[in-house]
């Protein structure tokens, strides 16, 4: 067994959400016990941010296959050239229209568009503004929990169309290019409105003001109400982890139980890069 397992320490960060990992190199292989715990940890915190790695793109592919399979992601136009399953997150990017596109804007859950959406998406923080950028992460089985009675009941077995970008959100995507366009960008997937979590076997709330178009059965009007009455109350910040970036930053969240949303509030001129993976995750239930 590595010897430097035992100087890992795991810190909640909050009551709810979030665990800050010291001592552990992603730039080594892990030994099975460290896996595990991580493993183990993720599960309990839904939100690991593992402290000072240094990662090009490939070895940042090569740490984030400890935590499970990786779930290729739907835009190739932020592949990243010399490892394309890595994506970036840049705000040098634009839209079609000219504005500038800031990736992760508006509270959402990634890639729930797709019939089995990814678990858990991981960034690593390259180069980072002087101040601002932060993401906020919303704790949805906490959300969930704090419903009144009648509000479960009236959710448990919804059922939630989601599409690549619903024609109800505020926010703008980048437009797919050639299959995906085809594909991606005209499908569209059923998950349930509250879901079970595979491991922890907790329910949560599971919205995305971006992808989702419809509640089958429901009038528009009323669908829109309760999807707006739900995300008005899961962003109050007793559900909140908000995380301020360190430059080598690795931080991994779980889809499955929260939203997330990125930060804006910096200059354009000063860069945010950071490498972007996801990894495969189950059908919602």
């Amino acid at each position: 067994m590595d010897g430097t397992e035992y100087a890992v320490t795991i810190t909640r960060l909050t009551p709810h959400t979030g665990a800050e990992v010291i001592g552990v190199d992603l730039a080594r292989p892990l030994q099975p016990a460290l896996r595990a715990r991580l493993a183990d940890a993720f599960v309990a915190h839904s939100v690991l941010v593992i402290r000072d790695q240094r990662l090009d793109a490939p070895q940042f592919l090569a740490a984030m296959q400890n935590f499970g399979e990786i779930f290729p992601q739907h835009n190739p136009r932020f592949a990243v050239r010399q490892c394309a399953l890595v994506h970036y997150i840049s705000n040098q990017d634009k839209l079609e229209d000219g504005r500038v596109y800031i990736p992760g804007e508006g509270y959402h859950t990634d890639h729930s568009n797709d019939p089995i959406p990814p678990k858990a998406t991981a960034l690593h923080a390259v180069r980072l503004p002087a101040t601002g950028g932060d993401t906020q992460f919303i704790n949805m089985h906490g959300a969930y929990e704090a419903l009144a009675d009648a509000v479960q009941n009236r959710i448990d077995g919804l059922m939630a169309r989601h599409v690549y970008q619903s024609r109800y959100s505020e926010r703008k995507l980048p437009q797919l290019a050639g299959e995906q366009r085809k594909t991606i960008g005209t499908a569209s997937v059923v998950h349930p409105l509250v879901r079970t979590h595979p491991e922890s076997g907790r329910k949560a709330i599971y919205i995305n003001p971006i992808r989702i178009e419809e509640i089958i059965g429901m009038e528009t009007a009323a669908a829109l109400a309760l999807l707006d009455q739900l995300l008005v109350h899961a962003t109050q910040p007793r559900f909140e982890y908000r995380h301020k970036w360190k430059v080598g930053d690795v931080v991994i969240w779980d889809n499955r139980c929260l939203l997330h949303k990125a930060n804006g509030d910096y200059p354009a001129s000063q860069v945010r890069y950071l490498y972007r993976l996801m990894l495969k995750g189950e059908k919602p239930a």
